[in-house]
């Protein structure tokens, strides 16, 4: 088969088409996938540009998220037939094979039937950063009907689903964009309120529109400084999330407001291989598939391009500023 391989940790060239083996069944409940879409995400980029994120050789394939037609069962396999169309976050982390590719094979356990409704570009979009904006929202942020949630960078993968979760939940959602192009694309999501944050900050735009009260919640998806600028628009006794390090900065008005400091890695079960929070998973997108098919949820996709253009994908997501999800097409 043929699938994108890393060849060597660096710049998106390390990224080159090859012919591998395909993947074969070799326990009683995997099953094998004939894959028809990729999602690329950031952190796809970063593996390939700081190393797997396990000790292994490279070459590697990489990509989290994937969706194709069930090809072959093992002789245990009761959830799955020939046929069936299915989605998941599995692999392209360093040790299972990632979704770049042609063919996988996954234990039943950690696949979902699609979204009846989705194409297989739609739902191979999907998997990683609803699980994400589920995670953060919801587990960590504790996020309630009628509260008020900040979500950074609203426009991007994580951003616009997680608005759209926000607003099922029946939370008014505030929202950062870079651009009032982006603006109206968020409003289109749900978005109560856009601030765009380059015109003159954030800050005192979301504390007015609170009444100086600040956000029940706060989703971080940028990083370091936009955590830091956070912590002031965050509400006393609110929960302040991120996705990602926010570096060395003092917490004493974080303290004095008395806030909830959490961290969202949705890696972290797969990573730890801790099987039933990895259950959970599957279990957000069995939710989220009835969502979808009912038109309450859907996903943006701002490029779709062929398995070979892997690369070119790379090189879209780390020049910033993307809308929705970039697909790769298999």
């Amino acid at each position: 088969m043929k699938a994108i391989m890393m060849t060597a940790t660096g710049n998106p060239d390390v990224l080159e088409l090859h012919d591998i083996d395909e993947p074969e069944i070799s326990t009683a409940t995997q099953i094998k996938v004939r894959l028809k879409a990729a999602g690329v995400n950031p952190v796809d980029t970063k593996i390939r540009s700081h190393g797997l994120l396990y000790d292994n050789p490279l070459p590697a394939v990489l990509g989290c998220d994937g969706a194709g037609e069930v090809i072959e069962i093992g002789s245990a396999v009761s959830r799955f037939k020939p046929g069936d169309k299915v989605w998941f976050c599995h692999g392209g982390l360093g040790r299972e094979q990632g979704n770049y590719a042609e063919v996988t094979v996954i234990d039943q356990r950690w696949a979902s039937l699609m979204p009846e409704t989705s194409s297989f570009s739609e739902a191979a979009a999907l998997p990683l950063v609803l699980i994400t904006a589920w995670g953060a929202l919801f587990d960590r942020g504790g996020l309630q009907s009628g509260q008020t949630v900040l979500i950074h960078a609203g426009a991007g993968g994580v951003g616009h689903v997680a608005i759209q979760l926000a607003k099922l939940k029946g939370a008014r959602v505030i929202t950062t964009v870079s651009s009032g192009q982006k603006a109206e694309f968020v409003k289109a999501m749900g978005a109560d309120e856009a601030v765009i944050y380059t015109q003159n900050g954030f800050a005192d735009v979301v504390n007015k529109l609170t009444d100086g009260k600040g956000a029940d919640l706060v989703f971080d998806t940028v990083g370091a400084e936009v955590f830091k600028q956070s912590i002031a628009v965050t509400a006393h006794f609110g929960h302040l999330v991120t996705l990602l390090d926010p570096g060395e900065l003092s917490l004493a008005e974080a303290r004095m407001r008395n806030l909830s400091i959490g961290f969202e890695l949705m890696l972290t079960p797969m990573l730890r291989d801790l099987a039933e929070a990895r259950d959970k998973h599957v279990e957000i997108l069995k939710q989220c598939a009835q969502w979808i098919d009912k038109g309450f949820l859907k996903t943006h996709i701002s490029k779709q391009m062929p398995l070979k253009e892997a690369a070119i994908a790379h090189q879209l997501i780390e020049a910033g500023h993307s809308t929705g999800k970039i697909v790769l097409t298999v």
